[in-house]
């Protein structure tokens, strides 16, 4: 592998990797690590070109994302874990878990699309008026081609078909905010798309887990002790 992710790890017991949002690092988690590190084995990852993980040279897609991962875990020797991943980090956990099966025990999506139309035109409109200013300098500005390159993950990716949902094996948590920039009908398409998964609400907006955490971390590790 081209990088070395930079993580936080704490507690033991059986994995859960924590993968985060667009443009953050592990941080996202500070209200997850401790109380999730009470049962489990913790890892909070940056992902590649987010936090103090490089950039690299390989691609900036959630499907490199989701190769990295597989690196990480096969670096620590990691065969089997539980994945929750939040908004672009939810897309690299459902993208790992059609592909790598066999790796994953059981799966939290939390603000995950399968495509960008699944965003709110009021949130993905901006976001790809400045995709569209950025690449537009992005051979001539470094800080552009950055922002490029971060914001092209949430207009080009991952285009995950419901069909290709259906293959995901893992026990499944669907779970999202009631005033998430995630089109309510999107996040339910997912959850329908997974066999057997569950479908969680949580009042509020994209970043529950942020600003709910207590709520957030019961509906999580209830699901994972059931």
């Amino acid at each position: 592998m081209d990088i070395e992710h930079f993580y936080i790890e704490k507690g033991q017991g059986f994995p859960l990797i924590l993968l985060h949002g667009n443009g953050e690092n592990h941080d996202y988690f500070r209200g997850q690590t401790d109380a999730f590190s009470r049962h489990y084995h913790v890892y909070a990852v940056d992902t590649r070109g987010h936090g103090k993980t490089p950039r690299g040279d390989l691609p900036f897609t959630i499907r490199q994302f989701a190769d990295d991962l597989l690196g990480f875990m096969d670096e620590r020797q990691i065969e089997k874990a539980h994945l929750l991943g939040f908004s672009d980090g939810g897309n690299i956990a459902m993208v790992f878990a059609i592909h790598y099966p066999d790796r994953v025990e059981r799966l939290i999506l939390n603000g995950a699309n399968l495509r960008a139309d699944g965003v709110k035109r009021t949130t993905q409109v901006p976001i790809e008026i400045g995709y569209r200013i950025a690449a537009k300098f992005s051979e001539k500005r470094e800080s552009a081609k950055r922002k490029a390159e971060m914001l092209g993950l949430m207009v080009n990716d991952p285009n995950v078909t419901p069909d290709e949902l259906a293959g995901i094996r893992a026990k499944t948590l669907v779970i999202a905010g009631t005033k998430d920039m995630i089109r309510k009908e999107h996040t339910e398409l997912i959850a329908k798309s997974i066999p057997d998964a569950t479908l969680r609400f949580i009042t509020g907006d994209h970043f529950i887990a942020g600003k709910k955490p207590e709520e957030f971390n019961r509906a999580v590790l209830d699901f994972l002790k059931e």
